[in-house]
């Protein structure tokens, strides 16, 4: 399948888990550090499961959103909070986790059920990146 892109963004890391990363326009600008929980330091210091937690939470509130409109589903309140777990794969080498969980209060229990699927399955870039590499858990909070 190919994708009309409509925007590009580039970052640059440097020194790997315990360096640096800077976005190309300087806007996003961070220091890294491996956390206690795979042989590191931890510390002040973001990792690449935060940034593609928050990125995936950004992303899917976004398609829920977006699904909504075109059910004319008024949302008044929304979160996703992406919970990313990393570690060794039975396979070798080390793999990733998702859950996702979405809360729409004030959203009919089926109705928000159907706008988290739809936007799971069919909308949200991030789910279909990785959707048959990661396995991606989404509920309803």
């Amino acid at each position: 399948m190919s994708v009309q892109v409509l925007y590009t963004t580039a970052a640059t890391a440097t020194g790997g888990r315990e360096g640096r990363i800077e976005s190309a326009d300087g806007v996003l600008q961070a220091a890294l550090a491996l956390p206690k929980e795979l042989g590191g330091a931890g510390g002040h210091a973001t990792n690449p499961e935060q940034l593609f937690a928050a990125g995936y939470a950004a992303c899917f509130e976004s398609a829920v959103r977006f699904v909504a409109r075109q059910k004319n589903v008024k949302i008044e309140q929304s979160s996703v909070t992406a919970k990313v777990g990393v570690g060794p794969r039975s396979a070798g080498g080390f793999g990733i986790t998702a859950e996702l969980q979405v809360s729409l209060p004030g959203i009919d229990r089926e109705v928000a059920q159907e706008l988290i699927e739809t936007a799971h399955r069919d909308i949200c870039p991030y789910s279909h990146a990785t959707r048959g590499n990661v396995d991606v858990q989404v509920s309803l909070a």
